[in-house]
């Protein structure tokens, strides 16, 4: 197969071919800043190719850590806030069983902090770890936000008085800047397992590198496939660069325009919801002030 092709023929009638055509050239334009980095935000753009530009060794190596800490720990505490936390536990959660919390655990449980200051929060994830082998994953590119930076010195306090600085040493990851912050010090002095965040790659799109995928490889409902599932990405991904250049800006077009016409008939329901209630209703009253697909320089904003 030397390309992908694009079959939009099911489509047509919802949208019509001179509708997606209009939008190619700007299209285009906007893969083409994407793929060279010469837009607006390219210092940002590390996600765009993962998992497939996932370098072999560092798979292995983040597999290898999570298989430390699963054989050892009953629990295994990711400290992060934003994206640094919420990516991994959306898959996690997603992937298992509605009912997991209230079943026997076949591997350790995974648990957030440092996403919140309550007070109330860390008292009783405190009460739930005495005396339990724990682990720590602590995610952050400075080390020094003050939400997770106060749950990971709590938790490494306890850690190390329970089991000891040695144990806590083998298991405490830190997933942090390569070079600079206070994370990254206090890794390198303690002989910490370290990972890192690449300064390319912005917290919300991170769950593909390791700041989701050790967290998302403990539990036992994600960890015996994500290996596959990785591999599956990583063929589906260098697939897509093999779209033709011709249908990838149809591609695209033909999101932007569904995206308008499912905009035109949302607005179309919520009015009709109006009037059928004597415009009383406030839910039908709200206004879709703006959609963005791919980049708001492909489509511009419109009110209703």
């Amino acid at each position: 197969m030397d390309s992908i092709k694009l079959d939009n023929r099911n489509v047509l009638g919802t949208v019509s071919a001179s509708d997606i055509d209009a939008l190619q050239a700007k299209a285009a334009e906007a893969i083409e800043k994407l793929e060279t980095g010469s837009g607006a935000g390219n210092d940002f753009l590390g996600w765009m190719h993962l998992p497939s530009s996932l370098d072999e060794e560092l798979v292995n190596s983040i597999e290898n850590t999570a298989s430390v800490l699963r054989n050892d720990c009953e629990y295994v505490v990711a400290i992060g806030i934003g994206g640094s936390y919420l990516g991994a536990k959306a898959v996690i959660e997603a992937l298992s069983d509605s009912f997991a919390a209230l079943k026997p655990a076949n591997g350790p449980r995974v648990l957030f902090a440092g996403q919140n200051i309550g007070e109330d929060y860390m008292s009783e994830l405190i009460n739930l770890l005495n005396g339990k082998k724990f682990g720590i994953v602590v995610i952050s590119k400075s080390g020094t936000t003050t939400e997770p930076a106060i749950a990971f010195r709590i938790l490494k306090e306890m850690l190390e008085k329970q089991e000891g600085k040695e144990f806590a040493s083998k298991h405490i990851v830190a997933v942090t800047d390569a070079a600079k912050g206070a994370l990254r010090t206090l890794a390198n002095e303690e002989g910490y397992t370290s990972y890192v965040i690449e300064d390319n790659i912005g917290g919300r799109f991170s769950v593909l590198t390791p700041v989701g995928l050790l967290p998302m490889l403990l539990p036992d409902s994600t960890s015996a496939n994500l290996s596959k599932v990785l591999k599956i990405w990583k063929w589906q991904l260098s697939m897509l660069t093999t779209i033709s250049p011709l249908n990838m800006p149809r591609l695209v077009t033909l999101f932007i325009t569904l995206a308008r016409k499912s905009k035109s008939l949302l607005t179309t329901t919520r009015n009709s919801t109006s009037s059928l209630n004597g415009g009383n209703n406030s839910t039908a009253k709200a206004k879709v002030k703006r959609i963005r697909v791919f980049s708001q320089h492909l489509l511009t904003t419109q009110q209703t």
